[in-house]
């Protein structure tokens, strides 16, 4: 099966146009014959493909699209042959002045100053935005730089600030620019959300439209981030209808910002279970002139807590334009007549008017995964493309804690299905796969915690379709698609087995074609758990797509030459044209071929 997840650019289809028009000119004018005429239009095609797959090897939102497989179907020049550490390795690193919790962003050919380069994008910590020349072998100045700082009025906000229920921070010292921005290239727009402390005791969170040429707000760009819902939540205000508002101190801006049918779609979860909370999705739209919030979304308006974060993935959507995503733990009561409460649950909102939960899937032992603090919603969703030959041709696929992977229905998602009986937690029971009314249910500890997104590759003809899975303690793995189901059991794994939090692959090749097929992946630094800051450098990973357990480089067989400086938890490498980019506490790592 052949997927093709990408749209044509508006600059490429300009530049096909133009080419169209030039061949009708020549037919009108009399072109000599039509050997000729033949010949330019092989010109055309020829040329029009190749600026379509330069155009379509952007990246501009996280894990590559919008189902979030984190695949790369257009990358021609890397392959199994080349990725080595003979040809490939570091080409440089440029320092940045905070840690890059979001995944890189680029762009291919966008015009700085009047120069023509291929531009990656990072966001920090300290509120600082970077657009770098992603060709360049040594240390240059920054395309543009944007810092949403002013000393000594405006800061970021310091980890201690926020981080109150647990003496560890997940994000230090500082929190700033937390959640991967969103590009939207038909108006060469950056959608990226800053907190800022600001006159000594504010806490503000703005939504920013940048110029992604410049560096610079657009007109009407910044808006103040406020919301509101009618509820009775722990948190409420007095009066009649109880009013929650949206905490701007301590709603933690993780999951990475989603841009579907013009729609800016924001979520919210907590700094380390810091109460008052509840997870949040605000949806904006931006006219070139001024915002709009065009729906509000929360998850508990009636209890408590009920975070999105996912661990740095953002919200998916599917081509008829639901979101998707996933809740931690909180309060539950969707069974319960006129209740909307939505704790520990893979969640449908349909955007048809505003967000509307319209269908969802809580585990039967959601009561004893709330008790354990093992959230569902630490992993992100991956929607699998159509599936058409199939009974159930719109899957998702997720897992959580625990450790049990999901298949799901979009379509039919199975709501919650209670246990016969009494639920012993820790139990037998609790075991069971045949409880909940999913298209399949894999065991618990299938893998191990999961802190990522799985990641969907089209494959090959030999390999079929490929689902990979990273957990914390665990191999990385991949379980082959089979229809509308998964394999019972991993097809491959890697032979190294990665700590917390795990790996988040991301896939790269050029089409099916056989031996381009690559999984990248950044195995994290010594981290004790949940919390806990990242000790030491992570390390760049390689694998064969079609057979894991082969890998081709990692960044620790020439360490002098490629070592990673450090590691962010969660981290997610980007690969496009040729690089592959990954950012750490202090630097931004460009990773390519030796040569040209």
């Amino acid at each position: 099966m052949h997927v093709n997840l990408y749209t044509r650019s508006p600059r490429t289809a300009r530049i096909f146009i133009v080419l169209i028009l030039l061949l009708i000119a020549c037919l009108y004018l009399g072109g000599r014959t039509a050997q000729y005429v033949s010949g330019f239009s092989s010109l055309v095609l020829t040329t029009y493909q190749h600026l379509a797959t330069q155009s379509d090897d952007s990246v501009l939102t996280f894990h590559n699209d919008t189902l979030r497989t984190g695949q790369n179907l257009n990358e021609t020049l890397l392959n199994t042959g080349n990725v080595n550490p003979q040809h490939f390795g570091k080409r440089v690193s440029y320092p940045v002045d905070g840690q890059v919790y979001t995944q890189p962003l680029f762009v291919h050919d966008v015009v700085i100053q009047g120069h023509h380069d291929h531009v990656v994008y990072v966001a920090t910590e300290n509120d600082s935005v970077y657009a770098f020349d992603a060709d360049q072998v040594h240390v240059v100045a920054p395309l543009w730089k944007t810092s949403f700082l002013h000393h000594p009025d405006v800061t970021a906000v310091p980890s201690s600030d926020v981080f109150g229920k647990y003496p560890n921070h997940d994000i230090q010292p500082s929190v700033g620019i937390t959640a991967t921005p969103v590009i939207d290239l038909t108006t060469n727009t950056m959608y990226v959300v800053a907190m800022t402390k600001e006159h000594g005791n504010q806490y503000v969170q703005r939504l920013h439209a940048l110029d992604i040429t410049t560096g610079e707000d657009k007109p009407g760009s910044p808006v103040i981030i406020v919301a509101q819902v009618n509820g009775k939540g722990y948190d409420k205000s007095k009066g009649t209808p109880s009013i929650v508002t949206f905490n701007t101190r301590e709603a933690n801006q993780r999951p990475a910002l989603l841009f579907v049918n013009g729609v800016i779609y924001i979520a919210w979860g907590s700094f380390g279970d810091t109460d008052p909370y509840h997870g949040w999705v605000l949806g904006y739209t931006y006219n070139g002139t001024a915002f709009r919030q065009v729906s509000v979304y929360n998850a508990t308006p009636d209890g408590q807590e009920g975070g999105i974060w996912m661990s740095g993935a953002g919200p998916a959507a599917d081509a008829q334009g639901n979101v998707y995503l996933t809740t931690s733990n909180g309060t539950f009561d969707l069974t319960q007549p006129g209740q909307r409460d939505a704790g520990d649950s893979f969640v449908k909102l349909s955007t048809q008017d505003g967000l509307v939960q319209s269908d969802y899937f809580t585990p039967f032992n959601q009561g004893c995964l709330d008790g354990r603090d093992e959230d569902l919603g630490s992993g992100g969703v991956l929607l699998l493309p159509e599936q058409s030959q199939t009974a159930h041709p719109r899957v998702l696929v997720g897992v959580g804690k625990e450790g049990r992977i999901y298949v799901i229905d979009r379509d039919q998602m199975g709501q919650f299905q209670s246990y016969p009986g009494t639920l012993q937690c820790n139990s037998n029971a609790e075991t069971r796969t045949d409880i909940d009314q999913i298209l399949q249910e894999l065991p618990s500890n299938s893998t191990g915690g999961f802190f990522g997104i799985p990641s969907y590759w089209v494959g090959t003809a030999t390999s079929g379709q490929l689902v990979y899975i990273g957990e914390a303690g665990d191999h990385l793995k991949s379980f082959q698609l089979n229809g509308d189901t998964l394999s019972s059991s991993a097809t491959a794994q890697t032979p190294e087995t990665f700590g917390f939090p795990g790996v988040t692959p991301s896939i790269s090749s050029n089409k099916s074609i056989p031996g381009t097929g690559i999984v990248w992946v950044i195995s994290p630094a010594s981290c004790g758990g949940p919390g806990c800051a990242p000790s030491g450098p992570g390390a760049l990973r390689a694998y064969n797509a079609t057979n894991i357990s082969q890998e081709l480089y990692n960044s620790e067989q020439n360490f002098t030459r490629d070592r990673l400086d450090s590691y962010v938890k969660f981290s997610v490498p980007t690969i496009a044209n040729g690089k592959v980019f990954v950012g750490t506490q202090t630097s931004l790592n460009i990773y390519g071929l030796l040569t040209s």
